[in-house]
């Protein structure tokens, strides 16, 4: 500024400008506590009692030896698979012969089951620790892991 303009000059005020205030303003950070987080796995075992299917087949070879005039089907009787098998002979005229025939039968049986198995759990526990007198007045900040 101009020493013509602080010093202005109106009819009957006389402006001199003698002080002026300025605004500085800072920010700092201060640890006030820190915070611990950690995980812990808990474990407990459980009995599991569940009943279990299996099914067996069993084969029996049945030997029948008979002619046939056309080839025999796959049939079932109740709960048996029956399973013709057929083999040509050679004679003064082809003929086939019911040779045997493989009956499969399904057995069905059921059977406790009791076993011991672990069951694992997490949890997080936080831990709050109270900041140091120092720590707070230097404005430490907290280190990170």
């Amino acid at each position: 500024m101009t020493r013509e303009a602080m010093m202005r000059e109106d009819a009957s005020q006389i402006l001199i400008p003698l002080v002026a205030e300025e605004l500085s303003v800072a920010k700092r950070q201060i640890v006030t506590a820190r915070v611990q987080v950690s995980t812990v796995t808990r474990e407990r075992e459980e009995l599991v009692d569940e009943l279990l299917a299996r099914e067996q087949v069993e084969i029996e070879h049945v030997p029948v030896g008979r002619s046939l005039d056309e080839p025999a089907v796959v049939r079932t009787e109740g709960d048996t698979l029956i399973i013709p098998v057929v083999e040509e002979v050679l004679v003064v005229e082809r003929r086939l012969l019911l040779k045997e025939e493989i009956h499969v039968r399904r057995v069905r049986a059921v059977e406790r089951h009791q076993a011991r198995v672990s069951l694992r759990r997490q949890e997080a526990v936080i831990t709050r620790h109270p900041a140091t007198t120092e720590g707070a007045a230097e404005g430490a900040r907290p280190e990170s892991k």
